[in-house]
Formats: structure tokens, C-alpha cells, sequence
């Protein structure tokens, strides 16, 4: 069974029976998938491929960037361009959807070059989110090098004057992160120690009161990986054995089994109810009964 019920509310998320389709196949290490609602394509990384991809129904696959710095995770903003984290270049990047007009938006912080951005997520007031781990200074995802920052950290990056803000410095790992409905908390989880941690997003885009919110458990292969909230404020992260599912009160309902090793995930389609999922060497989707959460 694809479907792992620890709840049963998680047959009101997603069917017991529902069945997990293959699109695309035969890259290294996918991630960072992202849905265009208008263009209705998906946009994937492909880390140690070194590519961006792009997928839809009209086109089938091609290729959006290669190479693309070894990229990581990606999100779009307000205006529908493309905010994408590379490992390569320990950089912070954007561009249009159309792959023009590319720029870097941050590279370094206190005078010292990032970790290697990781995943990355915009409020609605225009200001860019971010984690910072050092996974992509380490071989196959990465290039190999020494850190210069002597932690991991989360950012935040000011939409009007481009100021890098260090929120929190005491991670392990952090990797997915993503805002509550109303943007009053920011979940972080944290690959290594193998939970979600929330915070309160103060009026001045800060963050306070960090405390421990889930574990993500399981005796399957997997981490804390990609994590969204989707439109009834469930929160979806990856972990062990796929994509576990949480209500609002952090209880685990259950996990959406993936047939590789899954670390991102998005919803699409014109109704936002196709959980498309990067996992390993291929790209997957599923139905679902709760909408996603549409990014622009």
C-alpha cells in the first residue's frame, strides 16, 4: 500500500487507495519542484545533474538551465519569477520564468559566503526566506570545500533594500521550511535531528519563541526534507518512508509512501489537487483531496 494510515483523518486529505503515477525518469538526485498555474508546467531541479528541468502534459520534459550550480530548491515570487538556491555557488538566485534576466539576489553574510542555500519560501509582503545548511559542500550534492560560516543558519532577505538578516543559528541541519496559512509562524525542520521546529514571525519579519513541534518518524529510509502547508493548514514534510502528513496540532496522520526516496514535493493542475513529488531519480504524482496552495 502506498498509503501508511496512522490516523484516520488522512483519508480525508488524500484516499486510501489512491495510486501513485511515474512522469518522468533517469536523473541523479530531483528536488525543488515548483507549479506554474498559469503555464501549467513544473519546474524540478536535478542537483547532481546539474540541470533544471522542466515538465508539462502539452510538452513533456525539457531542459530550463544546465547547468544550473548544482540548484537546489526553488519557489516563485509575487511577479512569477523564479527564487532558486544553489549548492555550487553558495548563492541565492532569480529569474524570469523564461530563464531571463537572471540575477543574484545574496551570496554572502557578514562578509563570509554561505553555506549552500537549501530551500526557500516568499511572504506575502515580498521578503524571501531561506535555510542555509552545509550539504552542498559535500560530494554528490555539492562541491567539495571548507566552510567559511562556522554554523547553518536561516535568513531572511528584504524585499526593498536586499539586507541578509540572520534569524536562527543553532540548527543542525536545516532544510524545508515553510509558512503557517496566515504567515503568523514559520515551521523549520531540520534534517539531521529529525524534527520540526516553529517560530513566530514578528512584525519586523524576525523570528522568536522557537520550540520543538514534531518529530518525523518512522522506521523507513528518509529525512526532514521539503515541507509546504497546503490549503486547510495541514502540514506536509518529508521524512522516512516519503511525505508524512500533520494536522494543525502537529499529530502525525500518516505518510504518503514513495516508491524512491522523496525530498520535495508540490502541488498542481488546475485544481491543486496533484501532489507531484521529487523522489530520487524520478518525478512522481498522486491525487489528493485537499487542495494545495497556489504560489502566486
Amino acid at each position: 500500500m502506498p498509503i501508511e494510515i496512522r490516523d484516520s483523518r488522512l483519508t480525508q486529505i488524500i484516499a486510501a487507495d489512491a495510486a501513485i503515477e511515474q512522469i518522468a525518469s533517469g536523473f541523479q538526485f530531483t528536488e525543488g519542484p515548483i507549479w506554474h498555474p498559469y503555464e501549467k508546467h513544473l519546474t524540478f531541479s536535478d542537483i547532481i545533474g546539474n540541470a533544471i528541468h522542466r515538465w508539462s502534459a502539452a510538452d513533456g520534459l525539457t531542459d530550463f538551465r544546465r547547468p544550473s550550480q548544482m540548484a537546489n530548491g526553488n519557489t516563485y515570487d509575487s511577479q512569477g519569477r523564479i527564487l532558486t538556491c544553489e549548492h555550487a555557488s553558495s548563492r541565492v538566485a532569480r529569474s524570469n520564468v523564461d530563464g531571463s534576466g537572471y540575477e543574484v539576489l545574496a551570496s554572502h553574510h557578514a562578509g563570509k559566503e554561505l553555506n549552500s542555500p537549501n530551500d526557500i519560501v516568499v511572504k506575502s509582503d515580498g521578503s524571501v526566506y531561506f535555510t542555509d545548511p552545509p550539504f552542498g559542500r559535500i560530494v554528490p550534492w555539492g562541491v567539495a570545500r571548507e566552510q567559511e560560516l562556522d554554523f547553518p543558519g536561516v535568513y531572511r532577505l528584504d524585499p526593498t533594500n536586499g539586507e541578509l538578516t540572520l534569524l536562527v543559528d543553532d540548527f543542525v541541519g536545516p532544510n524545508g521550511l515553510c509558512f503557517s496559512l496566515d504567515e503568523k509562524r514559520l515551521f523549520v525542520n531540520d534534517t539531521i535531528q529529525g524534527h520540526i521546529r516553529v517560530f513566530d514571525v514578528q512584525a519586523d519579519g524576525t523570528l522568536a519563541n522557537g520550540r520543538l513541534w514534531a518529530d518525523v518518524t518512522g522506521e523507513a529510509d528518509g529525512v526532514p526534507d521539503g515541507m509546504k502547508v497546503d490549503s486547510a493548514g495541514n502540514l506536509f514534510s518529508c521524512g522516512p518512508g516519503g511525505i508524512h502528513i500533520f494536522d494543525a496540532n502537529a499529530n502525525d496522520l500518516g505518510v504518503i509512501r514513495a516508491p524512491e526516496g522523496c525530498a520535495n514535493f508540490a502541488w498542481g493542475d488546475d485544481d491543486l489537487c496533484t501532489l507531484y513529488m521529487t523522489a530520487s531519480t524520478s518525478v512522481y504524482r498522486v491525487r489528493v483531496a485537499v487542495p494545495g496552495r497556489q504560489l502566486f
